[in-house]
């Protein structure tokens, strides 16, 4: 042999239960993180956005494994 080596990649493919798991992870992050957001937002950015106050500490109170998008919000 010349001096090259063959080697296999090091990354793998993930099996497929895995990649929808890590989906889910993923948007339970996002969910948390958009959440807590909101319910750090004052008055003025909640009215510009067409929330109330009650609608933005709800959702803020929502378990993060409670991806269901909220009733009233889907006119958005």
């Amino acid at each position: 042999m010349s001096g090259h080596v063959l080697t296999r990649p090091v990354l793998r493919r993930r099996p497929r239960a895995s990649v929808g798991w890590l989906d889910w992870l993923a948007a339970a992050m996002h969910a948390i993180e958009g959440r807590r957001r909101l319910a750090e937002m004052d008055d003025r950015m909640l009215k510009d956005i067409g929330v109330s106050r009650s609608d933005a500490l709800e959702e803020a109170a929502r378990a993060p494994w409670d991806l269901t998008p909220h009733a009233s919000w889907d006119r958005m």
